[in-house]
């Protein structure tokens, strides 16, 4: 009976004894520490170059087969669709696919007819490609020993592999969590840039063996024919964009922690127009920005800002672009066919209020406040009271809800309550006593 496993951890081994007796172990660990051939390198991106910082990992090593592993299927279709996009021969593998499927994805891989495989990481189990050279991690694992499994793909049967996790600033401690229950120790810095790219470029391009080889006869004609019509510089240069051309161009990554908003230069001079379209009309900033300026020729730089109220809008235009904008209007000064601008004297006075409280100014009523209060006025009608009580209904309560003290109530007086004359006799002794305590 022979066993085979990747790992042995000790329940694996506890079922071994089970069925086997005086067995032999044969282990082909060729180190003490695990994953030896496998050199690590934790990248810090932003979150915005998640992505592009996969790309570029890809394109620095150019490694003949790479795996990049996601969490879940929709990033794994994602991915697939960005890689492809940007000319890599790219194959998914996800738990969706059929059988034949896979077997068709991996073959392709195996071929080279694809080099970049994305995949999750229940899909890619079990994958053995004798040429992985490299592991990204686009998306952190749950665990360390799902990092352990993903890595383990590269660095077999004695060839040197690359695990590279994309990690961003929020899950830093999380990528130093795994990395500690892993073992593991990684190389921290940036992702690749454009400058490093482009600098392996040019040492694999002067590595390769062309420029080694010898000129056969057959290509001594078109040698000669190249060097009579062209310099040396010329072909140089030839050459070198056709070997860029043939590979992506790499992503332009910010630094971690750098701002990619620019602060804005002052405005300056300006001058208002108002639009009547406001809040009532449904109108909105980003609705207004791109009407005024395809109506008068201008960008969202030449818009400073924009206020809307409930029957009028109101936009800040540059001092130097008025002119410009109140020509490519007209005459009729309308936009959109019955949208009316005009040009104010002076910037609008706009009082923000806060809605069902505070009184607020509102521009299109001539500057008068309104109240927004919902509470009712002090000469308020009070609530009507109940219909009057019969006899044999129930005595109404002296004050309800909305009456004040004192007020009398509507319908016919109560008679005062007293001891009931008893059952019986009408002239017994106990009759003639309740009467004489109701006299009294």
């Amino acid at each position: 009976t022979l066993l085979f496993s990747a790992t042995m951890p000790k329940r694996s081994v506890a079922l071994a004894q089970s069925y086997q007796s005086n067995a032999g172990r044969i282990s082909t660990i060729s180190a003490q520490t695990q994953h030896a051939d496998i050199e690590y390198h934790a990248m810090t991106v932003a979150p915005r170059d998640a992505e592009g910082a996969v790309i570029n990992v890809l394109r620095y090593h150019e490694a003949p087969n790479a795996i990049v592993f996601c969490n879940t299927r929709a990033m794994v279709a994602r991915l697939t669709a960005r890689l492809s996009n940007r000319g890599f021969s790219v194959v998914a593998l996800s738990g969706e696919l059929t059988q034949s499927e896979r077997t068709n994805a991996l073959q392709s891989m195996r071929d080279g007819r694809a080099r970049v495989c994305v995949a999750t990481d229940v899909a890619a189990r079990g994958i053995d490609l004798p040429k992985l050279d490299l592991v990204v991690h686009a998306e952190l694992p749950s665990n360390h020993e799902t990092l352990l499994h993903r890595s383990g793909r590269t660095g077999r049967a004695g060839r040197k592999g690359v695990s590279a996790l994309v990690v961003v600033p929020s899950a830093r401690k999380k990528a130093e969590r795994l990395l500690k229950f892993a073992k593991l120790t990684a190389r921290w810095g940036e992702a690749p840039s454009v400058t490093e790219i482009e600098a392996q470029d040019e040492a694999r391009m002067l590595a390769l063996e062309a420029w080694q080889s010898p000129i056969t006869e057959r290509e001594r004609g078109a040698v000669d024919a190249l060097l009579s019509q062209f310099t040396a510089e010329q072909i140089a240069a030839g050459f070198l964009r056709q070997y860029s051309e043939r590979h992506t161009a790499p992503e332009h990554l910010d630094p971690v922690g750098a701002n990619p908003v620019k602060a804005r230069a002052p405005f300056g001079p300006s001058v208002w127009f108002s639009i009547t379209q406001g809040r009532k009309q449904h109108a909105l900033p980003r609705f207004l920005l791109p009407m005024v300026c395809k109506a008068g020729g201008l960008t969202k730089d030449d818009i400073g800002a924009i206020r809307v109220a409930d029957k009028m809008s109101y936009v800040e235009i540059r001092a130097d672009r008025a002119e410009a904008f109140v020509a490519a209007l007209g005459e009729a000064m309308v936009i959109e066919g019955d949208k009316n601008v005009a040009c104010l004297d002076a910037p609008p006075k706009l009082v923000p209020g806060k809605p069902g409280g505070r009184a607020r100014r509102d521009p299109d009523a001539g500057g008068h406040a309104k109240s927004k209060s919902k509470s009712k006025p002090t000469d308020a009608p009070k609530r009507a009271s109940r219909a009057p009580q019969t006899a044999k209904g129930p005595t109404p309560k002296a004050h309800r809800k909305g009456e004040g003290k004192g007020t009398p109530r509507k319908g016919p007086p109560q008679a005062a309550k007293g001891p009931k004359p008893p059952v019986g006799k009408p002239n017994s002794k106990k009759n003639r006593a309740c009467a004489a305590a109701n006299k009294a």
